[in-house]
């Protein structure tokens, strides 16, 4: 039987100048520029056909404080998908209070690079089904990496980032990928700091490695243009869902439109 693909929008929640959540969206995870509200645009997109929603709280790590627990609460009352929530989550409590928030799966990148054994921990008591590993992945031309690929004749590797791609690890990319999948993880969430908000399209070269080298379902994120973009991603770089933000906030592309298209190629959708 031929697994669906999936298609996902997400929202990145951010505090106000006034201390509200509230949904942003930039470019290279730079220049946010106000969105909507995150409960609204989460039934929006409920009622529009995902097949899955993500909730990034993009400043909970950075900023060292608590994912916002009372949003995420009232997103998950609007939402009857499965529901993703990142950011913030350090401890394997924080995984339990939310997952009793409401959340099906965490999404964790800083605290797991950090400490790797909160993903045993958390796949251990929550199941692996719940815990996703994101990647912020950068490139890099230098001889850092251990997994090189070649792009537009040069060798290139993948460097994990953490707090929002603000710092560099040092760390490979697939080799975080193939350990976090050791220990665990039961997705994989591939970010490309290179082309998020670009809408140039997704890092072919970076999703593509992940998935050749893992067995875990992994989650294209970052650059999404159009329905074109998601089709190379999963045709090309073989993922298992694709990732979207700014082509649903702003009305670009509807859900159906881009799930149409998928379906009239012959990639296998949940209409």
């Amino acid at each position: 039987m031929t697994l669906t693909k999936r298609v996902i929008p997400c929202i990145d929640v951010d505090l106000d100048a006034e201390g509200n959540p509230a949904v942003y969206t930039g470019v290279n995870f730079e220049n946010l520029e106000y969105t909507g509200d995150p409960v609204e645009m989460a039934k929006v997109y409920n009622e529009a056909g995902a097949d899955e929603f993500v909730f990034l709280d993009i400043t909970a790590s950075a900023d060292e404080r608590k994912t916002m627990l009372d949003t995420v609460s009232r997103v998950a009352d609007e939402v009857f998908i499965p529901l993703t929530v990142g950011g913030g989550i350090r401890t394997r409590e924080d995984i339990k209070e939310t997952l009793r928030a409401g959340a099906d799966k965490v999404s964790i990148n800083t605290a797991a690079l950090d400490r790797p054994e909160l993903i045993t921990e958390g796949a251990a008591a929550f199941g692996t089904q719940c815990m996703v590993i994101s990647v912020d992945a950068r490139r890099r031309y230098d001889e850092g990496g251990e997994y090189y690929t070649e792009i537009e004749g040069e060798s290139c590797w993948f460097e994990c980032t953490i707090k929002g791609g603000r710092e560099g690890t040092g760390v490979d990319c697939v080799s975080w990928a193939r350990e976090a999948q050791s220990r665990g993880a039961g997705e994989l969430f591939v970010n490309s700091i290179d082309a998020d908000g670009t809408k140039d399209g997704y890092d072919i070269p970076l999703t593509r490695a992940v998935c050749a080298n893992v067995g875990t379902p992994v989650i294209a994120s970052s650059g999404c243009g159009g329905p074109e973009d998601m089709e190379e991603a999963f045709v090309e770089a073989g993922a298992d869902a694709a990732l979207a933000a700014s082509i649903f906030h702003f009305g670009e592309y509807t859900i159906e439109e881009i799930k149409t298209y998928l379906a009239e190629r012959e990639i296998p959708m949940r209409l």
